[in-house]
């Protein structure tokens, strides 16, 4: 969350590799994964290749490895190690989502396996096809380049698809037990302050103690039950190289459950950059705005006009997302602290808890609640 230089570049070429070798401390027992995996997935898959192991390192918190039989690439998902956030890092719900819903939904890749055996990986984890094509983090890929207005393109894309997502019928998905929607926007900011006072930073704790207090007490009413992604953002999606107009594949799914769409239009607001923010350590990937994305209130409307919704209160959503992304980060600089982590980018993740809980205030300020 460190702050961004005014010479971000997001046409410059140092794009973040895709994948990689294996972090120090997030090997797993590679050899019992292989047997495993040949032994369970032969019968539906060629899988008779050599097997390799590489790492996708750009996601902070799951861990997500590329698997290699020959010319057969899938992805093996994980949890993190160490003590995890009671809910959190879900493998199961992942699998049974991505399991069923690729065949009604085509920007969600299909998921194979679940091993919930903690003797092959050390925890739950499952198999899922690799999808093919660009993941956007803060700089527009080279094989995009070429086409105008890049970055209002993609950006529209995402909310396209997200406001189909929020379409679909999740019983016509067999998903229709994914959850329980009634009361489920109160459940989350209960849970999520729960999950603050288990990792809580005393000199923040008042601040985003308040913060809640005034979410609770004014929490709107859910409009109707959908799908819910809970964590969907750009480089959560993945396009076509040859099509900015439409996302191909949809990323991490272990929070998916039923309730409230707008939460999820929250969530994308309090990642999405604007020049006039500063570089100020808002969450987001260095150089994000000055990609020529457009404008949260545009986002806005051009979600409530394709999901069909009343996005008045969409503030009360990006505020909650805000609060919500603050306790992520600190749940994942406590998981380093404790020694939980070796991945040596989670040491300052806390470090926006203050202006993250700060501008959920003011836009509670501006709603007057």
């Amino acid at each position: 969350m460190a702050d961004v230089p005014d010479t971000v570049d997001p046409f410059r070429d140092s794009a973040p590799p895709e994948f990689a070798t294996v972090r120090s401390g997030e090997d797993l027992d590679w050899k019992k994964i292989e047997a495993y995996l040949r032994a369970n997935l032969s019968a539906e898959l060629d899988i008779a290749g050599d097997f390799e192991v590489l790492q996708f390192p750009n996601g902070a918190a799951n861990l997500t490895y590329l698997i290699r039989f020959g010319d057969r690439e899938l992805v093996l998902r994980r949890p993190p190690f160490g003590t995890l956030a009671p809910g959190a890092h879900d493998m199961k719900r992942e699998f049974k989502v991505l399991s069923r819903i690729w065949r009604t939904f085509d920007r969600a890749p299909r998921a194979y396996l679940f091993c919930e055996d903690p003797e092959i990986a050390g925890a739950d984890f499952f198999v899922m096809e690799r999808e093919r094509g660009e993941v956007i983090r803060g700089v527009i890929p080279e094989a995009m380049r070429e086409h105008s207005d890049v970055g209002r393109r993609i950006a529209f894309a995402l909310v396209d698809a997200m406001a189909d997502f929020h379409r679909l019928d999740p019983e016509a998905c067999d998903l229709g037990d994914l959850g329980r929607p009634e009361g489920f926007v109160e459940r989350q900011v209960r849970g999520w302050k729960k999950r603050w006072d288990l990792v809580a930073a005393p000199e923040h704790d008042e601040a985003m103690s308040e913060v809640h207090a005034r979410l609770e007490a004014s929490t709107p009413a859910p409009q109707r039950v959908s799908f819910v992604h809970n964590d969907l953002k750009l480089d959560n999606c993945m396009f076509d190289p040859s099509d900015p107009d439409r996302v191909i594949a949809i990323f991490d799914w272990d929070m998916t459950t039923l309730g409230d769409p707008l939460i999820d239009l929250g969530t994308l607001l309090n990642y999405w950059p604007e020049v006039e923010d500063g570089h100020t350590g808002r969450i987001g990937h260095p150089g994000m705005e000055q990609m020529g994305l457009p404008k949260r209130a545009e986002l806005i409307a051009h979600y409530g006009e394709r999901a069909g919704l009343d996005v008045s209160q969409a503030k009360w959503y990006w505020a909650f997302g805000l609060w919500k992304t603050a306790v992520v980060g600190q749940q994942l600089y406590y998981r380093w602290a404790q020694g939980d982590s070796s991945d040596d980018r989670m040491r300052t993740m806390g470090d926006g808890v203050p202006l993250l809980s700060a501008t959920a205030a003011r836009l509670l300020d501006e709603l007057g609640v």
